[in-house]
């Protein structure tokens, strides 16, 4: 029997750093929303629903300009997010089905997921029952004190920069979150930020959690030098797709 899979699509980013009125996810890259490129990648693959969390009194333009718009139908709802990243996500996991097995959270500003990224996501939670596309960093990582000076140079080997998706097993994502919500306070307290849900599971939930390779080019769109560089990608693409035809 087919696992049932979801993907919790996040797009209720601000795109402050975009230094645009016009929220990230929805500036035109190549001719469509940022936003369309993720989604049209999990709905042309295996996931079987998915939800996409906006920003608050965005959800009729998202359904009527987005959804609808481009045909979209395995998004099985629109809701309003909150003010925090794991707000949102805790949002999000509230309306994917009981019955999944699997829900993949992806940020809607990374473009470039892509079926590879997805199936190898799907065989490592299968394995680990979390994991997260990633990549090696390339240049060398300096921790630095409060003043900013160099403290200490971890080795380039072992320091990966995460990406989306970060996928779970869907009964210990929704079991992190919870405690989460329970916890957030004394975390908070504590001086502990969540940044990512690979990082609420660790933290809450002991768990290990899986780096598998992603690329270099799942990038996230959050400032303008980094549409420029979706634009290059997508141009090196055309031309590589002409010459093989």
């Amino acid at each position: 029997m087919k696992e049932k899979t979801s993907a919790v699509v996040l797009a209720a980013g601000k795109g402050t750093r975009m230094r645009s009125d016009v929220p990230k996810q929805y500036m035109i890259l190549d001719g469509k929303p940022v936003i369309w490129y993720a989604l049209k990648a999990f709905q042309d693959s295996f996931i079987d629903e998915m939800i996409l969390v906006t920003n608050q009194g965005e959800e009729t333009f998202v359904r009527d300009e987005i959804v609808q718009a481009y045909g979209f139908t395995k998004v099985r709802a629109v809701t309003a997010g909150g003010s925090e990243r794991y707000d949102s996500v805790a949002r999000g996991l509230a309306c994917v089905s009981s019955d999944s097995a699997y829900i993949f959270i992806h940020d809607g500003a990374r473009p470039f997921v892509n079926r590879r990224i997805l199936d190898d996501g799907l065989e490592n939670v299968r394995r680990f029952g979390a994991c997260v596309a990633a990549m090696p960093v390339k240049d060398t990582i300096k921790i630095a004190d409060e003043e900013g000076f160099a403290v200490s140079t971890p080795r380039r080997d072992r320091v990966w920069m995460m990406q989306t998706p970060q996928v779970f097993e869907a009964s210990l994502i929704r079991a992190a979150y919870q405690k989460l919500e329970r916890e957030k306070d004394r975390l908070l307290a504590e001086g502990v930020r969540v940044t990512d849900d690979a990082m609420v599971v660790e933290t809450l939930m002991n768990r290990r959690v899986k780096l598998f390779p992603a690329s270099y080019e799942n990038i996230k769109i959050t400032t303008p030098e980094d549409l420029v560089t979706a634009e290059g990608f997508l141009h090196h693409r055309k031309n590589r797709s002409e010459k093989l035809s």
